[in-house]
C-alpha cells in the first residue's frame, strides 16, 4: 500500500514509483529553493482550476545526449473531452534555445534513450498497436520499428555496444516462442469466455488478472537480422513486478552479459525475496549473485569500467517498506558489501559516474528528494543538490553535466540542468510558464511540532491565494498513503494542494510516524500500530496549527486515500473534531481485506502474521469494529478495479454508513483501480469531492 508520490508520464494506467496508495510550536518558515512562484507578469492573476491542471504539459523523462549538448524528453498533453493523454518526444539545446517537439505520432512516442555513441535514439511508441521499440537517426529521422512483440515492450535498454537491446514483454511461459504467444492472444481475444483459472496466489494484481502470463527479459539486435530471444524462459516474472522502478536489468559494459532481478519463490504473494541473476546475452543458465540476502534485491547497474555490479538491497523479506540499501558486487572477487551502511536513508533512482569512483542518487529526506553523491571507496552519501524534489536524473558521457525533473508544490515538473559537483544548477524546460503566470498560486509554509512518542512531525501548508491572516478559513487534513509514503514538496496531477486551496480552503499535509524519508526508526513505527502514533501525531498536528487565529476550528475536514482512506475510517470512530471526511480507497476491514488482496507480504508484515492464527492486531485496528461511534458526513469512493484495497472495503463502509444514519454518499468509478486516471473520472472525481467539503465546512469566499 505504499504511496504513489509520483504520476506517470509514460503509461496513464500505471503510476510511477512505490505500493499501497495513496500518494510548544517550532518554527514555521517559507519553503524555500524548489518552491518559488512562476515569474511575477504584469497581469492579474486568478486562482488555479481544474481546466488548468488538466492543461499543464507533464514533463519528464529527461534523457541528455551522451556529448551533452542535447536533451530528449517527453511531453504529455491531456484532451479531457478524449478522455485520455498524449505523449510526445521533445528536443531541446543544453547550451540555450527554444524547445521543439522532435518524435510525434497520431498516437504516443515516449521512453528516449540515447545509443553510446550518440548517433541513435531509440523509444517506445504505440503509432502502430502495441508499443514497441523505434528507432530515428540523432535528428530524429528515418524512424523505423525494431520490435514486432505480441503484448507489447514494457521497458528496454541499450546495450553499450550498441548492437543490442533488451526489453521485457509479456508471454505464456509454456510458449516456445512469439508466435505462440500472439496465437494464444487472438485467441483470449476472440473467445467469449473471460473466465479465469487460478491454482496459485497473486493470480491478480494492482487493476490486472494475471491469467498465467510472465514478464520475461528479451534481446534482440538493433537491426533486427534475427526473432527476438528469450533470456528467462520459466514459469517466473523477469523483473518482479515494480511500481515505477527503473528498469530492473542492466548489460555489462563489454555487452556480453546481462545482470537482471527475478523472483523464484514458490509463494510470490507472500514473498518479497527478488535475486539478482547475470547470464550471457547468449542465453544459457543463470547465475544467482544474491541469493544469501532474504529480502528485495533490485534494479542492478554495472560500474562503466566493468569491475562492479550495484543493485538496491532491502534485508527482510516480506517488508516492502525495509531501507533500501546500496550493495555493491566485485566482479572479480564475487566479494559483496553496503555501500550505504550507516545511511538512515532510502537509495532510490542512481547512476553511476563516468570514472566508477561515486554514485549519484537520489534519495527522500524531510519531504523533499536532494540528489547525493556516494564515493565508493568508502563514507557516507553527502547531499549534491538539495532543498528541492528531484524525481529523474541523467547523465552527459563526460559526467560533467546532470539534467533533472524538478517539482515543488508551487511548481509542475520541468527539466534542469546542471554540474555533476552541484555548484551550478539552472532551469532547462519552461514549459508551463505561459500557464503559471496567470495563476494565483498558494503560499507554501512548512512547519514542525512534538508529535506521539517524543518525536518531531513535520508537515507543509498550503494557503489560498489573496490569504488574509485576519480571516478565518477552514482546513481539510490531507492524509497520505503508504503508510510508508510521505507528503513531498512536490506538484501532484491527482492530490494537488493547490486546486484544493483555491477553493479557499488551508489544506495541511502532514507526515506522521510511518512517514518516509525522517530514518528508518520512524518509518517502522507504524507496523502494528496502524491507529496508534499516526493517529496521535495527526490529531497533535491539528492542534498546533489551531493556534493560528485564521484556521477556523468549527470548519475541519480530513481526507485520505488508501492508508490515508483507513486513517479517516479510523477516525470517524474515534473522533467528532471534523465536520466532513472524504475516505478514497480506504481500509475498512482488516480480516476481510486481507482475504481479497493480493500482495499478502504487506499484510502479514504490518499485523504480524494472517488474521486466524495471529488475529489481535486485526481486531485492535480495524475501523469496522467502531461503527458505533461513526456520527461524521463521509464521502466514499472506490474503483472497482482495485485489486490492492478491493471495492468491498468502500462498499462496507458507505452500507455501515447508511445503516447507521450517518449522512454519506459513494462515488463508485466501474472502470479505474486504486488511481483515478481518465481525465474524465478525475473532472467527477474533483467536482464530488469539493461539493462535499463546500457543503459540509461551507462554502469558503475564495
Amino acid at each position: 500500500m505504499k504511496s504513489q508520490r509520483r504520476e506517470p508520464h509514460r503509461r496513464e494506467e500505471r503510476p510511477s514509483m512505490a505500493r499501497w496508495v495513496f500518494y510548544g510550536w517550532v518554527a514555521i518558515a517559507l519553503v524555500g529553493s524548489g518552491t518559488a512562484s512562476a515569474p511575477v507578469g504584469a497581469q492579474a492573476r486568478r486562482a488555479i482550476r481544474f481546466e488548468d491542471q488538466m492543461a499543464i504539459k507533464r514533463v519528464g523523462d529527461g534523457q541528455i545526449s551522451p556529448d551533452g549538448k542535447w536533451v530528449a524528453y517527453v511531453v504529455t498533453n491531456v484532451d479531457v473531452e478524449a478522455n485520455r493523454g498524449k505523449r510526445s518526444i521533445w528536443i531541446i539545446p543544453t547550451g540555450g534555445g527554444a524547445a521543439r517537439e522532435w518524435i510525434t505520432s497520431a498516437r504516443n512516442d515516449d521512453t528516449p534513450r540515447w545509443s553510446r555513441d550518440g548517433k541513435r535514439l531509440a523509444f517506445l511508441s504505440t503509432r502502430e498497436g502495441a508499443p514497441q521499440i523505434f528507432l530515428a537517426d540523432a535528428e530524429g529521422n528515418g524512424v523505423r520499428r525494431v520490435t514486432n512483440v505480441p503484448r507489447g515492450v514494457a521497458d528496454f535498454v541499450w546495450s553499450p555496444t550498441g548492437t543490442h537491446l533488451a526489453f521485457t514483454t509479456e508471454v505464456e511461459p509454456d510458449c516456445p516462442d512469439l508466435g505462440c504467444v500472439a496465437t494464444r492472444m487472438a485467441a483470449e481475444e476472440k473467445s467469449p469466455v473471460k473466465a479465469v483459472v487460478a491454482d496459485r496466489l497473486l493470480y491478480r494484481h494492482w487493476d490486472t488478472f494475471k491469467r498465467g502470463k510472465r514478464s520475461h527479459l528479451f534481446v534482440v539486435t538493433v537491426e533486427g537480422q534475427e526473432p527476438p530471444r528469450d533470456l528467462t524462459p520459466g514459469d517466473f516474472d523477469v523483473p518482479p513486478f515494480s511500481l515505477g522502478d527503473p528498469p530492473a536489468y542492466d548489460f555489462s559494459p563489454d555487452g556480453r552479459e546481462i545482470a537482471f532481478a527475478r523472483n523464484t519463490e514458490k509463494d510470490e504473494a507472500t514473498s518479497t525475496n527478488n535475486d539478482i541473476f547475470i547470464l550471457p546475452i547468449t542465453g544459457g543458465e543463470a547465475k544467482r549473485l544474491s541469493g544469501g540476502n532474504p529480502g528485495s534485491d533490485t534494479t542492478p547497474r554495472y560500474s562503466p569500467d566493468g569491475q562492479w555490479l550495484a543493485w538496491r538491497s532491502q534485508a527482510r523479506n516480506g517488508y516492502e517498506a525495509d531501507r533500501f540499501r546500496l550493495m555493491l558486487y566485485h566482479r572479480g572477487t564475487g566479494a559483496i558489501r553496503e555501500a550505504t551502511a550507516g545511511f538512515d536513508r532510502w537509495v532510490g533512482e542512481y547512476h553511476w559516474a563516468p570514472d566508477s569512483q561515486r554514485v549519484l542518487f537520489i534519495g527522500e529526506d524531510r519531504g523533499r528528494e536532494p540528489v547525493w553523491s556516494l564515493p565508493i571507496a568508502g563514507g557516507q552519501p553527502s547531499q549534491l543538490l538539495g532543498q528541492a524534489t528531484y524525481t529523474g536524473m541523467s547523465l552527459s558521457g563526460d559526467g560533467r553535466s546532470l539534467v533533472l525533473a524538478r517539482t515543488s508544490l508551487r511548481l509542475p515538473t520541468e527539466l534542469y540542468l546542471a554540474t555533476s559537483d552541484g555548484k551550478e544548477v539552472r532551469p532547462l524546460t519552461t514549459t508551463n510558464r505561459a500557464r503559471l503566470d496567470q495563476l494565483d498560486l498558494g503560499a507554501v509554509e512548512e512547519f514542525e511540532y512534538p508529535g506521539a512518542l517524543g518525536a518531531t512531525v513535520h508537515g507543509f501548508l498550503v494557503l489560498p491565494p489573496q490569504f488574509e491572516p485576519t480571516r478565518k478559513y477552514p482546513m481539510i487534513l490531507l492524509i497520505h498513503g503508504g503508510p510508508q509514503g510521505a507528503w513531498l514538496d512536490a506538484w501532484s496531477y491527482r492530490w494537488n494542494p493547490q486546486l484544493w486551496a483555491a477553493r479557499g480552503y488551508v489544506i495541511a499535509s502532514i507526515n506522521p510516524h510511518g512517514s518516509t524519508g525522517y530514518g528508518q526508526a520512524f518509518t517502522e513505527q507504524i507496523s502494528g500500530d496502524w491507529g496508534g502514533a499516526v493517529y496521535e501525531d495527526l490529531m497533535k498536528g491539528v492542534d498546533a496549527l489551531l493556534r493560528r487565529d485564521y484556521i477556523d476550528p468549527q470548519r475541519l475536514g480530513a481526507a485520505g486515500g488508501s492508508y490515508g482512506g483507513y486513517m479517516v475510517n479510523w477516525m470517524m470512530g474515534h473522533t467528532d473534531r471534523f465536520k466532513a471526511l472524504m475516505s478514497h480507497a480506504g481500509v475498512y476491514n482488516l480480516t476481510s481485506m486481507y482475504g481479497a488482496t493480493e500482495e499478502l507480504w504487506f499484510t502479514e508484515w504490518e499485523f504480524k502474521g494472517n488474521p486466524w492464527d495471529h488475529p489481535e492486531l486485526y481486531t485492535r485496528w480495524s475501523p469496522h469494529l467502531f461503527v458505533r461511534n461513526f456520527r461524521t458526513p463521509t464521502l466514499v469512493i472506490h474503483g472497482e478495479l482495485d485489486y490492492r484495497v478491493p471495492i468491498g472495503e468502500g462498499l462496507q463502509l458507505f452500507t455501515a454508513l447508511q445503516r447507521r444514519g450517518v449522512p454519506s454518499k459513494l462515488l463508485y468509478f466501474p472502470d479505474e483501480g486504486h488511481w483515478i486516471l481518465k481525465p474524465q473520472n478525475s473532472r467527477l472525481w474533483h467536482e464530488t469531492v469539493f461539493a462535499w467539503f463546500d457543503q459540509w465546512l461551507g462554502k469558503p469566499r475564495p
